[in-house]
């Protein structure tokens, strides 16, 4: 699989919806989404797109693998 491209914030809430995520909610300082017990911390929507390195980690802590991104 090639590397993650960047995303537009709508884009990765959609996609984070598809993936069974519920939000985003807000929480403080950021908006968050859920997953059953899982909590995961998305970026504010102020900025054009979200790079790599940031989706990665975004990833991760979804517990979403890169080849079913």
């Amino acid at each position: 699989m090639g590397a993650l491209k960047p995303i537009a914030w709508r884009d990765l809430v959609r996609r984070l919806h598809e993936h069974g995520f519920e939000g985003p909610y807000s929480g403080g300082k950021h908006l968050f989404m859920t997953k059953e017990t899982r909590r995961l911390t998305i970026p504010n929507p102020h900025r054009a797109e979200i790079g790599p390195a940031l989706l990665e980690r975004i990833l991760k802590q979804a517990g979403i693998d890169k080849s079913e991104w």
